[in-house]
């Protein structure tokens, strides 16, 4: 199933062609709201607890009300606290709440907000639909008053949970808030945050952090972006019947990558198969100061089923890498401390390979990268680390690589190819950025980071759905590249192995039980089992 992340502007114009096409707005409110509901009843207990529904104007305050009156069904005692009144006239979904008698609260007859204290202190979850997708600017006037003691109640309720100095080992249960414990408070946000903008991912400082939003139809950029999607919570995204058909929706060129994507992707083992149908992959890479980099990528490469991998290292430290790697092929050049042109020479001559990586810790190695522009008839390529700074340093680089090349770089690497300040860069879209980038280099981009943004020239992008940072340490990016170069050599394609080396780089990490300490060799070694569960 394709999944779009939609600008909110794209997002309106779905809905808005989906009502057209006979999805009628009523009928998505219907279906967002039960989406919450059921969201809310697979992870929460409901039956006889108390809910707060804040509801804001809108299309966002009437999928809330929709999802109170689902969860009222299933047992749960449900309120609704109205920031503006609500007509029953024109609010088929508000008139069924107050057909069912179920209790409701106008803020503008709740003096001091005294019945939002008390149904706050009272409270086992919250609903937030205050603000839908569309804020743009900063929360003030009576809605800003009415949050504050939203945010109040919930900070002094989550400190209630919070668990004290703990001895590091004990006998005893340790406390721990959960959904299930009488003293949490769970936040469910309806598309998003209040205080959000779903564009920027800007947050407002009145913004209530969410443990679960469910989000309709997909994602909206500002989930994906810090600060705001660090307030969003596991995410979900329900269906609200919007074709991904109508040319609204197909024309949005940015996607979430996804675990069917990565399966239907994934390069065919078939049982009469050799090394030789697994392809060889040549990594081209370190010197004298870094000997581990090449060894991560021959390893990861390897271990997404590449059939064979050659490493050509400087013959320093050949030895060494060899006997960290000995089922790697290590072939004879004439450079000892870092790659040189003569390296190259003798590689372009003497070694067929499906797919070339070039880049993990090769120092000091302008010769070789001048020699590779300089050639002609270069296998698919992949280019990293060390190589991306190499290229940042020779004019007009984009024209002298084959088309299609992938780049892999982190923030500072992509700076110093744009030639922009670190600082500057970080002020800008990063989707923006690389989808601007490869369609002005002509290259596939790779813009690592919390949520991995992929890029192609013709300005398809997709981002990955991972921000873990057990995978900021050494050696991490080495192994992404060995993952990327290893499905080259299986005849993937660039762009599909570009999406899918990030997915499964990425999709391992979340296999190590912590958020640190994870090393890049663990993580090499953490790959084959991804690819088995992404079969199973």
């Amino acid at each position: 199933m394709t999944i779009k992340i939609f600008t909110v502007a794209e997002m309106v114009a779905a809905e808005k062609a989906s009502d057209a096409a006979g999805n009628s707005y009523d009928q998505m409110m219907e279906t967002a709201g039960r989406s919450v509901a059921k969201a809310i009843i697979e992870r929460y207990p409901v039956e006889g607890k108390n809910i707060l529904v804040l509801v804001g104007p809108g299309n966002n305050g009437g999928d809330c009300l929709v999802a109170g009156r689902y969860l009222a069904q299933a047992g749960a005692d449900v309120a609704f606290y109205l920031y503006r009144p609500r007509d029953p006239e024109k609010d088929r979904n508000f008139a069924q709440i107050q057909q069912r008698g179920l209790f409701v609260i106008e803020a503008g007859f709740d003096q001091r907000y005294r019945a939002l204290r008390t149904r706050l202190n009272m409270t086992d979850l919250i609903i937030d639909a205050l603000l839908g997708t569309g804020v743009t600017r900063p929360i003030g006037g009576e809605l800003a008053r009415l949050m504050k003691q939203v945010k109040s109640a919930v900070n002094n309720r989550k400190a209630t949970a919070a668990p004290g100095n703990e001895p590091l080992i004990s006998p005893a249960h340790p406390f721990t808030p959960s959904p299930a414990h009488p003293f949490a408070l769970p936040i469910v946000a309806v598309d998003c945050p209040s205080g959000l903008n779903c564009d920027t991912g800007v947050l407002d400082a009145l913004a209530i952090p969410a443990d679960l939003t469910v989000t309709f139809a997909g994602p909206k950029r500002g989930h994906f972006i810090f600060p705001g999607a660090a307030a969003c919570g596991e995410l979900v995204v329900a269906d609200i019947g919007i074709s991904t058909d109508l040319p609204a929706v197909a024309a949005v060129n940015l996607e979430l990558a996804t675990a069917e994507f990565a399966r239907t992707h994934l390069p065919k083992r078939p049982l009469h198969g050799h090394k030789g149908t697994f392809g060889a992959a040549l990594i081209a890479a370190g010197s004298g100061h870094y000997w581990g980099a090449p060894m991560l990528a021959g390893r990861a490469a390897y271990r997404v089923g590449a059939g064979l991998v050659a490493l050509a290292v400087p013959g320093k430290i050949r030895a060494t890498v060899a006997g960290r790697l000995p089922e790697a092929t290590y072939p004879p050049i004439p450079d000892e401390d870092t790659l040189g042109a003569a390296s190259f020479q003798s590689l372009h001559k003497t070694v067929k390979a499906k797919a070339l990586l070039v880049g993990p810790g090769l120092d000091k190695a302008m010769g070789f990268m001048e020699a590779l522009l300089a050639a002609g008839q270069l296998p698919p390529l992949v280019i990293d680390a060390d190589g991306l700074n190499l290229l940042a340093q020779i004019p007009d680089w984009p024209q002298k690589l084959p088309p299609r090349t992938i780049l892999t770089p982190h923030p500072g690497e992509m700076a110093r190819l744009m030639g922009v300040p670190l600082a500057e860069l970080k002020q800008l879209d990063r989707v923006a950025v690389a989808q601007e980038q490869a369609a002005r280099w002509g290259h596939i981009v790779l813009l690592k980071g919390a949520y991995t943004v992929v890029a192609e020239p013709g300005g398809q992008a997709h981002i990955l759905p991972f921000a873990n940072p057990a995978l900021g340490a050494a050696g991490s990016g080495d192994v992404l590249a060995g993952v990327i170069v290893g499905l080259l050599a299986q005849r993937v394609e660039g762009y599909e192995a570009a999406v899918l080396g990030g997915y499964w780089h990425a999709a391992a990490a979340e296999l190590y039980p912590g958020d640190s300490g994870l090393l890049a060799g663990e993580l090499a070694d953490l790959l084959s089992k991804v690819r088995w569960e992404m079969l199973t």
